[in-house]
């Protein structure tokens, strides 16, 4: 039987806060993380703001000569490892090293390094391009750096699906403890790509916004969205075997119950119109936890700003919920931080899980007047404070690529009065599933 999971630790380095805590202030204060690009000379662009992190110390979380060797998607994928480590209170010399694991992904890599060293190629030569070039730059040292800084011996990959790369992390290694590859994981996603290349491409393909307001640029499901920000940071979360987890005494955040991953195989940017693609990693999310549509309370859905993205995502939470889904709290957490591609799914889950700890749903901040045509509740003007038993939190990449996880408010083993004995959530989750089978029979709901 596979194994069930939870979340043990948490770490974000965002826009609006470099450590978890400061995160989820700046989300209950509604802060926005946009503002003017400080990184490079904007005055060829028509785009003018991205959601930078500020006041980032990579000393805080390692030395100085490891920093060197690491660019920034990197360093910030170590720090919010680190945090998420240290929050989970393991102790990594007591442990199999072998069965701790990490993967945590980058959509890009370093735009940034490709820049530098290519200019240094045409301007210096061939002999001056710096020998760190490749191992700095590809994708896989986010996972490579963190378990090098920690000894995390186990698996150790990265998943690449653009945007949807974080949450396919965090599924993949869902996956590894559930069937005994590993015992814990630290999974996530990361990306640093705020440079003249990675805003020219983004730029050109009309994917960002070019408005000069921080407050109205970055607007899921909002009548007058006109493409997402580009921000940096990373979200990394500690999963662990639920018996492991208890038998130390760990704190436990929440459960991760379910995972669905699905392609479009449609276009390259565009998701499917339909939505039917990322209505089935919903929806196989859902089957996998024994979940009813009618029993999830809250979405942190993909929620760009482009529309195409809030358009296409509504669909496919209607196709995927039927007459459930107006039932449902929505937001986007884009609407503070902007786009963290590879590292959004990462920054999301920590928001999603924080949401069903204090039962509180952050608002759509920013946005106004909703599209006639994304007509769910995506939590407009004010936050909703409710016990939250099981969110899903989506992500959709270019290439088609379609992810979400669905998330439970956890629970200790309780009592049978009727049975007399202890009935732990692995029954009660099979329970669930017979009836959901018998309910969707009669009502011909179909997964």
């Amino acid at each position: 039987m596979k194994k069930r999971v939870v979340i043990t630790g948490l770490g974000a380095v965002t826009p609006i806060g470099n450590t978890v805590d400061a995160f989820w202030d700046g989300i209950k204060k509604e802060q926005i993380g946009i503002g003017a690009i400080t990184s490079f000379d904007t005055s060829d662009y028509k785009v003018k703001l991205a959601a930078e992190v500020k006041d980032f110390k990579a000393a805080d979380y390692m030395d100085a000569k490891a920093a060197r060797r690491m660019e920034l998607f990197s360093q910030y994928a170590v720090a919010a490892a680190r945090q998420a480590y240290e929050d989970s209170g393991l102790d990594i010399s007591k442990e199999d090293p072998y069965g701790a694991g990490v993967i945590i992904g980058s959509g890009i890599g370093s735009l940034p390094a490709l820049e530098r060293e290519y200019s240094r190629l045409l301007t210096k030569g061939p002999t001056r391009v710096s020998p760190m070039f490749v191992p700095m730059m590809i994708s896989n040292m986010a996972a490579g750096n963190v378990s090098i800084q920690l000894g995390f011996k186990g698996k150790c990959t990265n998943v690449v699906t653009a945007c949807a790369s974080g949450t396919h992390c965090i599924g993949d290694a869902l996956r590894a403890i559930q069937y005994g590859d590993a015992v814990m994981m630290l999974a996530g996603g990361t990306e640093s790509c705020i440079c003249e290349t990675g805003v020219a491409g983004f730029m050109n393909l009309t994917a960002l916004s070019t408005e000069t307001d921080p407050m109205r640029a970055s607007i899921p499901f909002d009548q007058d969205r006109s493409g997402f920000v580009l921000g940096e940071g990373a979200g990394v979360v500690m999963l662990e075997e639920l018996n492991h987890a208890k038998e130390r005494g760990a704190k436990i955040y929440a459960e991760l119950c379910g995972y669905g991953a699905t392609a479009d195989a449609y276009h390259i940017t565009s998701p499917a119109e339909d939505g039917a693609g990322a209505a089935r990693a919903m929806q196989l999310a859902m089957q996998e936890a024994g979940v009813l549509p009618s029993e999830v309370d809250y979405i942190n859905a993909h929620g760009t700003g482009t529309h195409h993205n809030d358009l296409f995502e509504t669909r496919a939470i209607h196709r995927a919920f039927g007459d459930a889904a107006h039932q449902l709290h929505i937001n986007s957490t884009k609407s503070m931080i902007g786009h963290l591609l590879g590292g959004a799914g990462g920054v999301e889950m920590v928001a999603t899980v924080l949401a069903i700890r204090d039962g509180w749903i952050h608002p759509t901040v920013g946005t106004k007047k909703t599209d006639p045509e994304c007509d769910l509740n995506y939590t407009i003007g004010a936050p909703v404070q409710m016990e939250i038993n099981y969110a899903l939190t989506n992500s959709l990449g270019f290439g088609g690529h379609n992810a979400s996880l669905l998330l439970k408010r956890y629970k200790k083993m309780r009592k049978n009065i009727q049975v007399g004995g202890e009935r732990d959530m692995d029954t009660e989750n099979l329970i669930r599933l017979i009836q959901a089978v018998s309910d969707s029979a009669l009502t011909g709901f179909r997964y």
